[in-house]
């Protein structure tokens, strides 16, 4: 059962409460914490696609230096920067963006968006948010020679190996699959294993396809999330930490020892994430820096003054 884990305080009034589950597991992938239910499969969503990630390269994808391994694995926002390491490993592989399935979109990030429309720009899968992950898995195929067309099948020969890789990765058996917002099949997973999953790959040897995507991110947290998203701040405030959220409410990540945090917020409000991992990784024994110190606080605005703060519920941990 999900317990109250954040808390929204506005001129010293307790205006409203995120409820969820959360969990820490060791090097080892032994439970140090857990709130809440740790142990019933859900969806990750996006923090799937570092995993993701590693399994296409496990199964010949190469990508030009870890930017592209980043985009790989990306929620990107769009920005110039994003759409232009997927069109080239679309170009590198002889691919065009009409071949990506996932919907057409325009970037999330507000100036890149605008920009688009003032050029006159209509929507485009190359901008969604998933390009980079299906660009990554179309290439993974053309490097295979498996069909193209029917690559988010889930009997295609690339979901089954994706589906074997998370398998391996998190230890948890998958019965049946659901269908993520981008259209692909996604594996479920328990908190703890989703966790277990994440430490797996900073702690990996070197060259590895694990630990390969885990210095992706963390050399390029702009390029996994976006300007001012979850993931590059999270990231850019706690040095060897790599993570990555999923929507709806889901955020993981892991130390470089292997040690890792998994959350779900129940209402999938995006204010929750920041605070609560912070708060998880204080308890891991992150240093309390400032810049942490400032996403476990984030603040509450009335009128252009701070009024509150939305925080992980003290003591929770």
């Amino acid at each position: 059962m999900s317990i109250e884990l954040v808390e929204v305080v506005r001129s010293g009034f307790r205006e409203c409460v995120h409820r969820g589950s959360a969990v820490i597991v060791d090097s080892g992938g032994e439970i140090v914490v857990a709130v809440g239910e740790v142990h019933t499969p859900l969806y990750p969503r996006s923090a799937n696609k570092p995993l993701q990630a590693v399994a296409a390269l496990r199964h010949g994808f190469e990508p030009i230096g870890p930017q592209e391994l980043a985009i790989s694995g990306a929620s990107h926002s769009g920005q110039a920067e994003h759409i232009d390491l997927v069109a080239g490993i679309l170009e590198r592989h002889g691919l065009r963006a009409d071949q990506l399935q996932c919907p057409s979109d325009l970037p999330t990030n507000p100036l890149a968006r605008a920009e688009l429309i003032a050029a006159g720009e209509l929507p485009n899968p190359i901008y969604m948010t998933c390009s980079g992950k299906h660009a990554s898995m179309l290439a993974t195929c053309v490097v295979n020679d498996w069909p193209l067309a029917s690559y988010m099948e889930p009997t295609h020969p690339l979901q089954l190996a994706i589906v074997q890789t998370l398998v391996d990765l998190s230890g948890e058996e998958v019965d049946e699959l659901g269908i993520d917002g981008c259209g692909l099949p996604i594996v479920p997973l328990a908190l703890t294993n989703l966790a277990r999953a994440f430490g797996r790959l900073p702690s990996a040897a070197p060259g590895s396809p694990e630990r390969a995507v885990a210095d992706a991110f963390r050399a390029h947290p702009f390029l996994v999330s976006g300007s001012g998203a979850n993931d590059e701040r999270l990231m850019s405030a706690v040095p060897g930490l790599f993570s990555k959220t999923g929507y709806d409410g889901v955020y993981a990540g892991a130390l470089p020892d292997g040690s890792a945090f998994a959350l779900k917020i129940d209402d999938g409000h995006e204010r929750a994430l920041l605070p609560l991992a912070a708060a998880l990784l204080g308890r891991m024994g992150v240093d309390w820096t400032e810049d942490l110190a400032a996403l476990a606080a984030a603040p509450v605005i009335g009128g252009s003054t701070r009024v509150g703060t939305t925080r992980a519920i003290p003591g929770i941990f």
